[in-house]
């Protein structure tokens, strides 16, 4: 029986797990969006949801134990600064992950896992692809417009 034993082992030993997610949260924190199966996303979810609660508090001993996980100290300073700033009225549930299919080369599930509020930047990207598909889509129908139909058809 599991009782009161959490986490995932994810078929790997304890250093390398601890590694992994060392990683991860660095470049969750870095980028904002990572790809990962959603098992692993559902791991990270927790413990990047707990540095950004450290980089909220802001107290030296926060900003240590923040250092002592992540891996690099520029994506330390922008998690208790730009990060910090932005999720500081916010209880709870920085991240969201959101399916996205499955690998193609072992079928695994995948998922995106990101921050809730990506600010400015994601709402640039997303008015991009929107501009870029609408700007598609009518180059397309005029192209369609263009060509001439030949030959008989059958009808």
């Amino acid at each position: 029986m599991r009782h009161l034993k959490s986490g995932r082992k994810l078929s790997r030993t304890s250093a390398h797990r601890k590694a992994m997610f060392r990683n991860m949260v660095t470049s969750l924190l870095e980028h904002e969006q990572i790809t990962t199966t959603d098992a692993k996303a559902k791991e990270l979810r927790s413990i990047a949801d707990r540095m950004i609660t450290l980089g909220k508090r802001g107290t030296l001993d926060a900003r240590r134990r923040a250092l002592a996980y992540v891996r690099k100290r520029s994506v330390v300073a922008k998690l208790f600064g730009e990060v910090a700033e932005r999720f500081q009225s916010r209880p709870g549930g920085y991240t969201r992950i959101v399916k996205i299919g499955t690998r193609h080369g072992d079928n695994a599930p995948m998922s995106m896992i990101e921050l809730t509020d990506r600010g400015e930047q994601s709402r640039a990207e997303a008015d991009r692809k929107r501009e870029r598909r609408a700007r598609r889509a009518q180059e397309r129908d005029e192209r369609e417009q263009r060509m001439p139909t030949t030959g008989p058809t059958n009808v």
